[in-house]
């Protein structure tokens, strides 16, 4: 069961403007991972269903999550069918992302007021997702489908529509400015913030401190 509610989760990931995506089958790995983001400044995490029983390995990183940093925002990403979808929601996911736009997910989610994020690459895709009840639209992959001038191009039509580009965003001054001044509402990140020599290395500390350095840059880009 989600700990917290769809409105809850819409609210937390504006908040928290950056989304770390990653996956590792060493669940330790995950746990030093989470919680380095966590102590960043981040409590919204995607958890990718990428390796083999990766949802029994998510099963575990949710029970920990409740107990340990209960104020961590644990969602599912990579989900591409209504089942799989299911499966995440009933071991505690409180938001589901998925690289394509699928129907049959959004009635499982909506059903139990679960967060649907589904990948979008044209403005059609994003009205007929916002239509089903998505909330925050992702595009994916960002860059590939037109970067942040698809941004500005799909929020002149459309300023009420919430996007979430994942795929050619960079934990970067350059980058982050980009897409922030075109629109988005938050970014997903995946191996250019959780860089495989951090993880190679396991220094939690500079993970930690990585991550403190790109909120305070989104941080700076809100505010101007």
């Amino acid at each position: 069961m989600a700990r917290y509610t769809r409105t809850e989760v819409i609210i937390r990931m504006h908040e928290a403007a950056i989304i770390p995506v990653f996956y590792n089958k060493d669940p330790e790995i995950c746990r030093n991972v989470i919680k380095a983001c966590h102590d960043g400044g981040i409590d919204v995490f995607e958890f990718t269903n990428r390796g083999d029983f990766a949802h029994e390995l998510f099963s575990e990183l949710s029970k920990w999550v409740a107990s340990e940093i209960p104020e961590m925002v644990l969602g599912a990403g990579s989900v591409v069918d209504a089942g799989t979808a299911s499966l995440y929601i009933q071991l505690g996911a409180n938001f589901i992302v998925s690289p394509i736009l699928n129907a049959d997910m959004a009635k499982v989610c909506n059903r139990r007021k679960i967060l649907w994020a589904p990948g979008c690459g044209t403005l059609s895709e994003i009205s007929y997702a916002e239509e089903l009840g998505a909330d925050i639209v992702k595009i994916f992959p960002g860059s590939s489908v037109g970067g942040p001038e698809f941004v500005k191009a799909i929020k002149g039509p459309c300023p009420w529509t919430s996007i979430m580009p994942t795929g050619g965003v960079e934990a970067t001054p350059e980058s982050l400015k980009e897409w922030f001044e075109a629109g988005v509402s938050c970014v997903g990140i995946g191996s250019t913030l959780i860089t495989k020599e951090l993880i190679a290395k396991k220094d939690w500390e500079g993970l930690s401190a990585k991550i403190t350095e790109a909120v305070k840059i989104v941080s700076l880009l809100r505010n101007k």
